[in-house]
């Protein structure tokens, strides 16, 4: 498993019971399914309009609050997602918009990584840091709503720059935080 996915399931698993009721992933529900378990009722997969994922149930711009009918989700799984929407504030009002009072959206968003050569340079519009990812959630949904935490340090960073697997490197040193070296900052938000 790549490194940055150690860390995405380990900050999902930690907040596995938010992941509850209507809850929408982008891309696929494999996240829903494997942490939501029988707290989900309804599970929705978000993608884009022009997609040809035959299993998206909710064809959106993101990037569009009005396309998105408000209040409908308690949870939205939004993982390495952000980084490559340009109008990100739109995104996140689109992802406001949709939660119900009291839902959470749990994103991730890469720090030191390569970028992807499966969508290309064309497609990766920001790197967000631990403080960009802060203000833009707190405009949205409040500073007392927002928890945003790093992960990674200088090896998991030079190792995942390497091709390595988690498997491959310690797990008690991956866990290890190091804010200068982040792999992934991750960030929970709540609809008050």
């Amino acid at each position: 498993m790549p490194l940055d996915r150690y860390y995405i399931e380990s900050f999902l698993e930690r907040h596995a019971n938010d992941i509850r009721g209507r809850v929408a992933e982008i891309g696929d529900n494999v996240y829903t399914l494997r942490f939501g378990l029988d707290r989900v009722v309804r599970s929705d997969i978000i993608d884009s309009p022009e997609s040809a994922n035959p299993h998206a149930t909710m064809r959106i711009d993101l990037q569009n609050e009005d396309a998105v009918e408000g209040g409908c989700l308690d949870c939205i799984i939004v993982t390495q997602t952000l980084h490559m929407i340009y109008e990100v504030r739109g995104a996140l009002a689109t992802i406001h918009r949709a939660l119900a009072s009291g839902g959470v959206v749990l994103a991730t968003v890469p720090g030191i990584t390569s970028i992807d050569a499966h969508d290309g340079p064309e497609k990766w519009f920001w790197a967000m840091t631990q403080t960009a990812a802060q203000r833009l959630f707190e405009e949205r949904f409040g500073s007392s709503a927002v928890e945003v935490q790093q992960f990674g340090n200088v090896l998991a960073a030079t190792a995942f720059l390497q091709g390595l697997a988690f498997e491959e490197i310690d797990r008690a040193s991956l866990d290890v935080v190091d804010p200068l070296y982040p792999v992934i900052t991750a960030i929970r938000a709540t609809k008050s």
